[in-house]
């Protein structure tokens, strides 16, 4: 049995608990109050759910992270970085990242990303624990990401990409940044091939609870006042 989580107190059920198929889903109901969520993350639980059903929360096994040391840089790409024309930026526009975040994922996969959703996760921001990084191109936003930082950690929670290798930019420098100020890992959730590509790699539920409990009480620079736009100007093709 599922077990149903009221509204109050924040509590959640250990994450061993988590069923086998679907793999890592752990409990239904809750709220998305910074409470729940903040104490979500930090037991390596996460949200799921789409339009039409309760909240669910879930903790797979094994857990897909990127350690920002690892990010593999192909030379197609490194290219890409050097000579496309973007601009990076964090936290810009950080409900713009959201906002095509779900657009995207609801043409894909379904409305995930719901109204509700949204208006947490822009909550988080405003208090300083959710933040984006922001591509840009010709002035327009092209790609990005978003996900929650607590200590030494960075949940990553979606993406998306209107030009070719956009997203992948956008973690790219966002490992860059976490190694430069010593951040420990990137959690990506969920397997795909994308992620892997880049260096992402799976480890057990177990060992992915020890690294949160060593990391994400440890400080990490802030994002808004010590990171710099970083601007990839176009290379001539003549």
């Amino acid at each position: 049995m599922l077990p149903w989580l009221p509204p109050r107190p924040v509590h959640f059920p250990d994450p061993d608990r988590a069923l086998d198929d679907p793999n890592g889903l752990l409990a239904a109901g809750g709220d998305l109050t910074p409470d729940w969520l903040l104490a979500a993350y930090r037991r390596g639980i996460f949200p799921w759910y789409s339009e039409d059903q309760p909240i669910l929360w879930w903790s797979p096994d094994p857990r897909l992270v990127l350690f920002p040391e690892e990010i593999r840089v192909r030379r197609s790409l490194a290219k890409r970085l050097r000579n496309a024309g973007f601009t990076v930026t964090f936290d810009r526009n950080f409900d713009a990242v959201i906002k095509a975040c779900a657009s995207l994922r609801a043409d894909v996969e379904g409305t995930w990303i719901t109204a509700t959703m949204e208006a947490a996760y822009r909550r988080l921001h405003r208090m300083g624990y959710a933040h984006s990084v922001d591509v840009w191109l010709e002035g327009r936003l092209v790609g990005g990401l978003y996900g929650v930082a607590l200590g030494r950690v960075f949940f990553g929670e979606s993406m998306f990409s209107l030009e070719r290798d956009a997203s992948k930019v956008a973690l790219v420098h966002l490992a860059r940044h976490l190694e430069a100020r010593g951040g420990g890992l990137i959690d990506c959730q969920m397997p795909t091939p994308h992620l892997v590509s880049l260096g992402a790699r799976d480890v057990a539920r177990a060992e992915f609870l020890d690294y949160l409990e060593q990391y994400t009480n440890q400080p990490v620079a802030d994002w808004n006042t010590s990171t710099p736009t970083i601007e990839h100007p176009r290379r001539p093709t003549s």
